[in-house]
């Protein structure tokens, strides 16, 4: 520490005088407030009741009301990359989070690991006198850093957080998530049956946490980091609060659109002349066919149906969460805190089109490239919102709770990086109920809240000099005229090869459409809009202002050489994957796993997906032996081998389709230890990129059971659900077991995970010789 010892030593204590300066963390400033950060998912402008739209937010709204509803602020269309700037105040690629952190790749702007330079509002807060925490979702540490094994220097403890308590991934299933609690996995603390939600869940935590600290310290003010997994797929709410919806989205989402805009002009969001753009805005070859929105009247009455189910899942999930946020709002106020509590309610980017045209009533196969089937997602239309489905709604929705804009999240449009905020600080904002329309983005955040609070950054934070903060302090428009002139000059965008740049009112943004393995950026057409008149980017204004256009786009490569924004990617979901931080393969393409230890990351635990693989499992078994001996995955995607009924089974989930396919062994040897093998030969490739092939089970030497499966290319969830052994953690992967499942009446002893070109038995012969050293 740079503090030094200030006290006296002599031979004798009693002529010694202490110092305790050096590890006594400075006090927060005399009255200082606590701060609330409250950070949605995947919401566009137009989707909340506060900014005129169809869904209901009571404890938004009620903020709103005693507060200021900001008009103009944006994020960097893209989760990891939004928060990365609100918890450090620096743009995403000065960050190394270009993209999320499953898409990392070894360039600077693109590794996902936050340079110390850069450091936390927590570190600083921390060392100020605040209390930490963090709950819910995290996505900021680095996918290599994500298992058990791996240093915990990105994880939240490391980074300024005292507590933390929520999910490392870009998403969870909302029934069974994938906890992380500090530093270790966890489990979560109760089921879907008896009333188990992680939005509820989170917010239970929270008030813990609060209330913990203030026990101790009743004077020492906290900042909480909240992020619950909604709107992020899977969409899953209780059904009480989808039924709150029906039938309000059957008009279809290009009716939605005429509907709201109305509604955020009325309510001083956006001016009077606002127009809608088009909803399919982008000439053909500068967007996927994923990213198309299909007509209303095109659609059958059963797409129509699907759809308006899809949308009212999503609105009550959203509802319900900003319930649960205001159960924290109304603890803080009958303990006393909220009058000084600085409240910041916010989303992290556009609505999403990751359900695809059609939606899905699971998620994953958007990220598999594989189709969703209308017939398949039509039989689920009951059960959607609930814990048989990983549901998203199509891209019409999105188009429409991002109105009056162009595309959505992942888009440098105002589609992808305009987003609600709502500041309330009853103490420190005089202001009740208004509107401020000044142009702000996600770096302003930590500036803002530093000059609220009083405190200064510091030029070093743990022994490294710090980088600057990009943006600017916001508190100037807390009790500023409304329409007051915003103190921001210049903002950058950049995601997946779309560019924009913003600077004193004009935008400059490319055509340059994301995901196409295209390149070529020379070639780009640069659009024009002049935002303080066209809040829309409706009119396309660079034929008329060529000379703007010019200065705009040399300002942007400015601003990227400045932060680190190069190279840039417009890879395909393919050559993300491919680019992607892969676990690397041991020599022996061999991994060996015990049981009694927490799960592995899927992204870090042996890659089974498109290839040949063996797994071998060391087991002794008896008469009763029963459980799974390994689990990967969840009902929505992965595999599994357990003992159940005198029977050795192992059930492959593809993507969540129905029927599982499974290969039988009957009568389970009860005689000792033995090796149980799986082994999968690729056979050939379907048109989804799917593998086709033999899966086989042998007990020790013996081929016992064999059938023909498909199985994935891609990962099996992205809710973070990894590798068990001896048991199936979170959500099963097949219905035969639940709660577990554990194995029981036998030992197991190891499972190996063999992805080299070995022959089966050669493996096979590797573990015998294994049992000879025990």
């Amino acid at each position: 520490m740079d503090k030094k010892f200030n006290g006296v030593i002599n031979l004798d204590v009693r002529d010694s005088v202490p110092d305790w300066t050096p590890f006594v963390a400075d006090k927060a400033p005399e009255g200082a407030p606590n701060i609330l950060i409250v950070l949605y998912d995947d919401t566009g402008l137009a989707a909340w009741s506060t900014y005129g739209g169809g869904i209901n937010m009571p404890t938004l709204d009620r903020l709103a009301a005693n507060g200021l509803t900001y008009t103009q602020w944006h994020t960097t269309a893209l989760c990891s990359p939004t928060r990365s700037c609100m918890l450090t105040g620096r743009n995403h690629h000065e960050n190394g989070y270009a993209s999320i952190s499953e898409a990392a790749s070894g360039f600077p702007g693109y590794n996902s690991h936050i340079p110390f330079e850069n450091a936390f509002l927590a570190e600083v807060l921390r060392e100020k006198g605040w209390n930490t925490f963090w709950l819910g979702k995290n996505h900021n540490v680095p996918v290599d850093e994500w298992d058990m094994g791996a240093t915990k220097r990105n994880w939240p403890l490391a980074r300024g957080f005292d507590r933390f308590y929520g999910f490392l991934g870009g998403e969870t299933n909302q029934w069974y998530p994938d906890l992380t609690e500090d530093n270790h996995f966890t489990e979560q603390p109760y089921q879907p049956e008896d009333g188990y939600h992680l939005s509820k869940d989170l917010a239970d935590k929270a008030i813990s946490f609060i209330r913990d600290s203030k026990q101790s310290q009743p004077n020492k003010p906290w900042f909480t980091f909240f992020c619950p997994g909604a709107n992020h797929a899977p969409h899953h709410a209780p059904e009480e609060w989808i039924a709150k919806y029906k039938g309000k989205f059957d008009d279809g989402y290009e009716a939605y659109r005429e509907w709201v805009l109305p509604r955020m002009i009325e309510r001083g969001i956006l001016p009077a002349d606002t127009e809608l753009t088009d909803l399919n805005p982008m000439p053909e070859g500068t967007f996927t066919e994923a990213d198309t929105v299909l007509p209303w009247d095109s659609l059958s009455d059963a797409q129509k149906k699907l759809f308006s189910r899809m949308a009212e899942v999503y609105a009550g999930y959203s509802e319900y969460t900003d319930h649960q946020v205001g159960r924290i709002l109304d603890y803080l106020e009958e303990s006393g805190q909220l009058d000084n509590t600085i409240v910041i309610y916010a989303a992290d980017n556009g609505a999403s089109a990751e359900g695809s045209p059609n939606g899905s009533v699971n998620e994953n196969k958007f990220f598999n490239v594989f189709p969703d089937d209308l017939e398949e997602n039509l039989a689920m239309l009951d059960k959607l919102g609930g814990p048989d489905t990983y549901g998203h709604y199509p891209t019409g929705w999105a188009a429409a709770f991002s109105t009056p804009f162009r595309m959505f999240k992942r888009y440098s449009y105002q589609g992808g990086v305009a987003d609600p905020l709502v500041i309330s600080w009853p103490a420190g904002i005089k202001a009740r109920g208004e509107v401020r329309s000044q142009y702000h983005h996600v770096v302003d955040i930590v500036p803002t809240l530093l000059e609220a609070v009083g405190v200064e950054f510091p030029e070093k934070v743990n022994g490294y000099e710090q980088s600057p903060l990009a943006g600017v302090s916001m508190a100037y428009s807390f009790d500023a005229e409304p329409d007051g002139p915003t103190q921001k000059e210049t903002q950058y965008y950049e995601m997946l090869g779309t560019r924009a740049i913003w600077h004193e009112g004009w935008k400059a943004v490319t055509l340059h459409g994301p995901q196409l393995d295209k390149g070529r950026y020379e070639e780009d057409v640069w659009q024009l809009f002049h935002t303080d008149v066209d809040r829309s980017e409706s009119t396309d204004l660079a034929a008329q202002h060529p000379e703007k256009v010019e200065e705009l786009k040399a300002l942007w490569m400015e601003q990227a050489l400045k932060y680190k924004v190069l190279p840039l990617s417009d890879l395909s979901l393919q050559g993300i994957l491919d680019m992607e931080f892969k676990l690397p393969v041991p020599p022996s393409g061999q991994y060996t796993y015990y049981p009694n230890t927490l799960e592995v990351p899927e992204r870090l635990a042996a890659n089974t997906h498109g290839v040949s693989f063996k797994v071998l499992t060391d087991v002794e078994l008896t008469p009763t032996s029963e459980g799974v001996l390994w689990a990967h995955g969840s009902r929505f995607g992965g595999h599994t081998l357990f003992v159940k009924d005198g029977k050795l089974t192992y059930g492959y989930n593809f993507l969540g389709i129905k029927p599982i396919q499974y290969v039988i062994a009957d009568g389970v040897p009860t005689d000792g230890r033995h090796i149980i093998g799986v082994e999968f030969v690729k056979e050939r490739m379907g048109e989804h990129h799917e593998s086709y092939g033999t899966a086989r089970i042998y007990v020790d030497e013996q081929e016992v059971a064999s059938a023909e499966i498909r199985t994935q290319t891609g990962h099996f969830t992205l809710c973070g659900e990894g590798l068990c052994i001896g048991y199936d953690g979170g959500d099963a992967v097949v219905p035969d077991y639940s709660e577990g499942f554990p194995f029981t009446h036998g030992e197991l002893h190891s499972v190996t995970f063999d992805v080299a070109d070995d022959a089966y038995i050669d493996v096979e012969r590797h573990l015998a010789a294994a049992y000879m050293r025990d």
